[in-house]
């Protein structure tokens, strides 16, 4: 907000450029424009950092097919996982922190980050992908 209120001049033209990004933009400019609007402190919808280190962690050997179906898999994985954890002892709040004692409060995020950063790396509809993770996990949450 600072930065905003000191130097509209240079503020306001990178908030014009991440206003452009659509999901049809190629995704090297999405990821530039992205990295710039993260530096100055703008909020993004991929974090740039994260994909890149993602997209260096590649095992060698392995087919992009490959791990795009990894990506999905872990997806499936956290969807299936999130009714064992909600009933853990350690999901229950915790008056005396003010909070989860497994910060299971900061697992949305996490889930939203984590796939955006993926899916970009494999130039996947982010919006897709998750819409298809809230019905793996409401079709499959039926088990107490």
């Amino acid at each position: 907000q600072v930065f905003s209120h000191r130097c509209p001049f240079l503020m306001g033209p990178i908030e014009c450029l991440t206003d452009v990004v659509t999901p049809d933009t190629d995704i090297q400019v999405t990821l530039s424009i992205f990295e710039l609007a993260s530096a100055a402190g703008i909020p993004c919808e991929v974090d740039p950092a994260l994909v890149n280190v993602l997209a260096g962690s590649k095992t060698d050997g392995s087919s992009p097919e490959e791990d795009y179906k990894v990506a999905c898999l872990l997806l499936v994985f956290v969807a299936v996982s999130l009714p064992l954890l909600a009933f853990d002892p350690a999901s229950g709040y915790n008056t005396e922190v003010d909070g989860y004692n497994n910060n299971i409060h900061c697992l949305a995020k996490a889930i939203i980050h984590v796939s955006a950063a993926l899916f970009t790396i494999h130039n996947k509809n982010i919006e897709t992908h998750l819409k298809e993770f809230l019905l793996v996990r409401v079709g499959g949450g039926q088990r107490v």
